[in-house]
């Protein structure tokens, strides 16, 4: 990779972080261009260089996002997989992997949950997309759960896995905004506990979180 790449890369990743900061903070109307250079410690014209229009930025933005979590999330389950653990156990690990990155970008997350609920914007469906993206990757494991006997086959996969997406989502923002003294492994075992009493219909002492971390086979 050239250096002007690395640089432009670097430059993208400043405005990304500036403009979800501060549209989180003050909302897309209420967010200027100018504001988001100011942050990002670039000149105005930069920002169009990236990006046509603050609309552009802020669609890439989500897009960019999301598809962070869904990588997220894929490498979690296959590094279970890895190791041996069970699908159960897979979901359990994303459950994990979607908590420590909900804590790391707080802000784009109640960006873009704030965001799901608006019909009226350009890139609603754009955002309909990756947010497709980020649940599938969670649905292909409860398929393989069910296909492998792990769950039962009466679970409604595609809606399964959009309610442990929307779970982990509004967990963790319920966590970082009202509970921000409990730990990350201290929220995931709650809602593994859920997962495992609620979903796999298994009751454990130890919770699907505890087999994924021993890597059972």
């Amino acid at each position: 990779m050239d250096s002007s790449h690395t640089r432009r890369e670097a430059t993208r990743r400043k405005l990304f972080e500036a403009a979800v900061t501060l549209i989180a903070e003050q909302g897309f109307s209420s967010t200027t261009v100018d504001e988001i250079a100011e942050r990002a410690g670039v000149a105005k014209g930069t920002v169009y260089y990236n990006f046509a229009s603050k609309n552009v930025l802020f669609e890439e933005l989500l897009r960019h996002g999301v598809e962070m979590l869904a990588a997220s999330l894929q490498n979690a389950a296959d590094e279970v997989a890895e190791r041996g653990g069970s699908r159960v156990d897979a979901l359990d690990g994303m459950i994990h992997a979607g908590l420590y990155f909900i804590s790391q970008y707080p802000a784009l997350t109640q960006l873009y949950v704030a965001e799901l609920w608006r019909t009226n914007r350009t890139w609603n469906s754009t955002l309909m997309m990756v947010r497709e993206r980020a649940v599938s990757v969670v649905a292909d494991v409860i398929r393989d759960a069910v296909a492998g006997g792990e769950l039962s086959e009466e679970i409604d996969i595609p809606l399964t896995a959009s309610a442990l997406f929307g779970m982990v989502l509004v967990a963790a923002l319920d966590w970082q905004s009202f509970q921000p003294d409990r730990s990350l492994d201290d929220v995931h075992a709650a809602l593994s506990r859920l997962l495992q009493g609620r979903v796999s219909g298994h009751q454990g002492t130890g919770g699907a979180g505890a087999e994924a971390g021993s890597g059972r086979s």
